[in-house]
């Protein structure tokens, strides 16, 4: 836990304004991002303090696969079925704001804005898929 972070904070229901959506694994939580790039727009984190995405290694993937589960039932339980128009990724420094890890859940993608079309463009040098 890092009290600086706003992340951390969050996790913890330490930010009163920032609800947390249901998430079935206990070490992870979801909400809503602050500046929406789609009509969904999710955040899945993980409770426990990571850094950004350059720190993921091998033994990670069984992570990244269940932050992606719960983007997932989170877009079914927000009523979003169409998981063929799903982007979701992270933000590779420095272009991330926040040092520690998130997955980007955004839907429908192909309703992402012309700005959002490049900050979440899939597999650029800043933000990898």
């Amino acid at each position: 836990y890092h009290g600086k972070c706003v992340f951390c904070r969050i996790a913890r229901r330490e930010e009163p304004g920032t609800a947390l959506l249901p998430c079935e694994d206990e070490d992870l939580v979801c909400f809503r991002d602050i500046k929406p790039g789609a009509p969904h727009h999710y955040l899945v984190v993980p409770v426990k303090h990571m850094g950004n995405c350059k720190t993921l290694k091998t033994e990670h993937i069984p992570l990244v696969k269940r932050m992606m589960e719960v983007g997932k039932a989170v877009l079914q339980k927000n009523n979003f079925s169409d998981l063929n128009d799903v982007r979701m990724g992270f933000h590779w420094p420095p272009f991330c704001s926040i040092a520690h890890l998130h997955l980007h859940v955004l839907a429908p993608a192909s309703q992402l804005g012309f700005l959002s079309r490049i900050y979440y463009r899939i597999n650029t040098y800043w933000f990898i898929t």
